[in-house]
């Protein structure tokens, strides 16, 4: 009788073991820190720099001494051109181009990101993370801005597996460097953050149709970061 207890001991503990599951993963940016980012400047000099103040009020209604900011939201994008070179190039001058006729009226400050990822998942930083960069309206004044280079002629969601991966890992690295962000935004969805505090834009005939980086992208990269439980813009617009 002992003999048939220890045994049907040893089975139970057996199945119990084989059917126990992994424990959840936990959220961490440790594997990818220090995460490798290349420093490629863009042009940001004093003119720029007076230039990114005047925005702010004029836009933003504040009059603020430095154009640092406290980022909350991680705002994704494509360049609509498949060239790094000719992508960089558009962000490097301090003035907007000539072909910028969209968005001239609203400001000369030439459009800027704090990042952009090349198609081979390589992760360039052009200008300091916590100085305004404009890259979407309504929102620049909380926002980092991951430029992706790609969406040939704004239409095709074509970003590659290795820049998803690199959007991953540098949103990653931001969350944990700034744990004040708590939004992760697409382009595309820009519009439906004019019902949260953040939304700022004094002029309400200042917008412009986006359809940067893809539903497809953000669904991909929010899966991925979910565990840090960073928001969608509310639904609705």
């Amino acid at each position: 009788m002992t003999k048939i207890l220890l045994l049907s001991i040893a089975l139970f503990s057996f199945t119990a073991c084989g059917k126990e599951e992994a424990n959840p993963p936990v959220c961490t940016t440790k594997p990818i820190q220090p995460l490798q980012i290349i420093d490629k400047p863009i042009a940001f000099g004093p003119e720029r720099i007076e230039m990114t103040k005047a925005y702010i009020k004029t836009h933003y209604g504040k009059d603020v001494e430095n154009i640092e900011i406290t980022p909350k939201i991680i705002l994704v994008h494509w360049t609509a051109d498949m060239d790094f070179d000719r992508s960089f190039e558009r962000l490097r001058p301090e003035k907007l181009l000539s072909d910028r006729k969209d968005i001239v009226k609203a400001s000369a400050l030439n459009v800027s990101s704090q990042f952009m990822v090349a198609r081979d998942g390589t992760i360039y930083r052009l200008m300091p993370e916590n100085w305004m960069a404009r890259h979407v309206i309504g929102l620049n004044y909380s926002s980092i801005g991951i430029e992706n280079v790609g969406g040939k002629d704004n239409r095709i969601d074509d970003l590659t597996p290795a820049q998803r991966q690199a959007n991953i890992d540098l949103v990653m690295y931001l969350k944990a460097k700034y744990p004040t962000i708590g939004y992760l935004v697409g382009h595309h969805e820009y519009q439906q953050m004019e019902s949260t505090p953040l939304w700022l834009e004094k002029d309400e005939g200042y917008r412009t149709v986006k359809s940067d980086p893809g539903e497809q992208f953000m669904s991909e990269l929010r899966d991925a970061v979910n565990c840090l439980e960073l928001k969608a813009p509310p639904e609705g617009k």
